[in-house]
């Protein structure tokens, strides 16, 4: 079954997989010596970004070493932007009340 990105980085270990893979590659062993967990706890982890398309395998050697794929995160960001500048204006229509409360008084 292909895994939901929600769902993908709804779980903190996968962020922080993310965050790791995308300042360098890593195998799996690098990654399972970071979280202090098993190898094959990481390898379900994995599974799960790869089939999202959040994280790319290359084999190298005997190695496989993992890279974040910053195109799809880029289409989720994509589609955050729309909220976020819903947000913004939100925000920036509360300060204007708040600067106006605070002047009244």
């Amino acid at each position: 079954m292909k895994q939901d990105i929600f769902q993908a980085i709804a779980d903190p270990t996968r962020r922080a997989i993310l965050t790791l893979v995308a300042i360098q590659a890593l195998t799996p062993n690098a990654m399972a010596q970071k979280f202090d967990m098993t190898r094959q706890a990481v390898s379900k982890h994995i599974k799960v970004l790869q089939e999202c398309d959040l994280i790319k395998p290359e084999q190298s050697g005997r190695e496989i070493y993992y890279h974040f794929n910053a195109k799809k995160m880029q289409e989720f960001d994509h589609w955050l932007a729309q909220f976020r500048q819903s947000w913004e204006t939100q925000f920036n229509q509360l300060d204007q009340l708040l600067t106006t409360i605070k002047e009244q008084k």
